[in-house]
């Protein structure tokens, strides 16, 4: 004969040799299991009661800030600001951009200097010159301005001293006579006073110079026939800068020193 026992019975012997059930913090029996990834309703309550307090902080932030523009625009007479407006010298970050730009401008100024500085260092120039490295710096013409005001104060730009470099390169070590100068002076845009000041300052002795030139360069052609000789010792002359009567002149004394006078002498190969 087959026997059921009762359905409690048998749950009470199958539990017998089990260990008791025990159970997490703010868990209980019968609660249902939930995702890792699902947000209880405590989480959701803070977050949303946390989201709220900061929109109330904003906005009573933008309240005080709104009530503080109004009086100061209530202080200054004829000043009318809309509820809400904020002006544009008052707004936050409205005195940054003027505060970049002069800051940029005060870099790129700096920056002119010293390409001007390195050019000096080069060589000397003259206030045009000088004015035309600024400019392709990019600085404005304000500024470049004071900038050679500021070079010329400190002697850095000398257009004398620079007209005493081109007589003593031109005049002395090259021989160029004075329109030979004069050219070089116009070339380096000096101040016209200063190069007419100058020119006078030259000794009346291009005629004596010229005589000079004329006799050594004739030694190097004595290869050629007495017209050969005139034409390039012509055109020698005049490159240098030498006035038509001064080249005449030391043309016939070139020839005279070489003891043919003024015969000519035709050679044939």
């Amino acid at each position: 004969m087959v026997r059921f026992e009762p359905q409690d019975d048998a749950g009470e012997r199958t539990d017998a040799g089990l260990a008791p059930v025990t159970y997490l913090h703010g868990a209980a029996p019968g609660m249902k299991r939930r995702s890792p990834l699902e947000a209880g309703p405590a989480e959701v309550d803070s977050a949303e009661v946390d989201s709220a307090k900061v929109e109330l902080d904003d906005s009573a932030e933008v309240d005080r800030f709104t009530a503080a523009v109004a009086a100061a625009a209530a202080s200054k007479p004829g000043t009318d600001i809309a509820a809400g407006a904020v002006p544009a010298d008052m707004a936050p970050g409205a005195d940054d951009d003027d505060s970049f730009s002069s800051a940029d401008a005060l870099d790129q100024r700096e920056r002119a200097e010293k390409v001007l500085l390195h050019r000096l260092r080069g060589r000397s120039l003259s206030t045009v010159e000088a004015l035309l490295v600024l400019n392709a710096t990019g600085v404005d013409s304000g500024e470049a301005s004071e900038i050679i005001a500021k070079f010329i104060e400190l002697n850095y730009l000398d257009e004398t001293k620079l007209a005493d470099q081109i007589i003593h390169s031109h005049n002395v070590r090259k021989g160029l006579g004075r329109t030979g100068v004069e050219a070089e002076m116009r070339r380096r845009k000096l101040d016209p006073s200063v190069m007419m000041d100058k020119l006078e300052e030259l000794p009346d002795d291009e005629a004596e110079r010229a005589i000079e030139l004329a006799t050594k360069r004739i030694g190097q052609m004595e290869r050629f026939d007495d017209q050969t000789i005139d034409r390039r010792l012509t055109g020698f002359l005049m490159r240098k800068g030498y006035s038509s009567s001064a080249v005449r002149l030391a043309i016939k004394a070139a020839m005279d020193s070489r003891g043919g006078g003024a015969a000519s002498r035709v050679r044939f190969r």
